[in-house]
């Protein structure tokens, strides 16, 4: 059953007096959040590992790394399994996703008529390469719904838990921080939106979702968490987007 739940009455900020009226900017996270990637994406890694004879690199591993940044997963890896990924192979992880997005990606259901109706400027904002945004957003039919608004964390210095990437996607798309809304999929994503002084909703509809994933979301900042675009329309309180 999808539950969208809310943080008290500090939902109020995001459909209260003025609703849509009051945010400039809507801000998503591309994987796990436009495309159902994650589940894709941990296999290729588990791939890649094995085939360089280092085993072990389950879902349970790089679900602990979901929001980072290809170079962070990797120390994060390291971390979990004491496996050290020879820098010379790395280019092998994207060419294994890449193989993988083009067969089988997918935007995460229901997201199209959201984008459809929604009344907002958008861009994206990933700790992906640009790269694989531009690969996953191709496949999936997505890239019309944001031309050339599209930011990696590659662009800057920090990326994600820091509010580096989405200050910087604010400032491009001349949109005051404070009235922008972020869609993100990850604890550490949630983390940096709500460094940057922006309003975090939190999204469990990916194939990567989980028991407790939505409290996770609250417990780092999220104003709400949702499993489906049905109850993010809902939280925005756009008029006219009503299913």
């Amino acid at each position: 059953m999808n539950i969208c739940i809310f943080v008290d009455s500090d939902v109020l900020d995001i459909n209260g007096a003025g609703g849509v009226a009051d945010t400039d900017l809507i801000i998503f996270d591309c994987d796990g959040v436009l495309v159902d990637s994650e589940p894709l994406a941990a296999k290729a890694y588990e791939r890649v590992y094995e085939k360089h004879g280092m085993p072990g690199v389950g879902a349970d591993i790089i679900a602990q790394c979901i929001g980072m940044k290809q170079a962070d997963i990797i120390v994060r890896i390291g971390e979990l399994t004491g496996h050290r990924f020879p820098d010379d192979a790395q280019g092998d992880i994207w060419a294994e996703t890449k193989a993988l997005f083009t067969e089988a990606l997918t935007p995460t259901e229901g997201l199209l008529p959201f984008l459809q109706r929604l009344p907002l400027k958008r861009c994206v904002a990933s700790s992906s390469s640009l790269e694989r945004i531009h690969h996953s957003l191709a496949v999936t039919g997505l890239a019309g719904f944001f031309g050339d608004s599209i930011f990696s964390s590659s662009m800057v210095k920090h990326g994600k838990p820091a509010p580096d990437i989405f200050l910087f996607a604010a400032g491009r798309m001349g949109a005051d921080p404070a009235r922008c809304v972020v869609i993100e999929d990850s604890p550490f994503g949630v983390q940096g939106a709500v460094a940057a002084g922006m309003t975090a909703i939190g999204y469990t509809g990916g194939g990567h979702s989980h028991a407790g994933h939505g409290q996770q979301l609250i417990a780092k900042g999220a104003r709400a968490a949702c499993a489906s675009w049905a109850e993010v329309e809902a939280s925005l309180g756009a008029p006219g987007m009503a299913a």
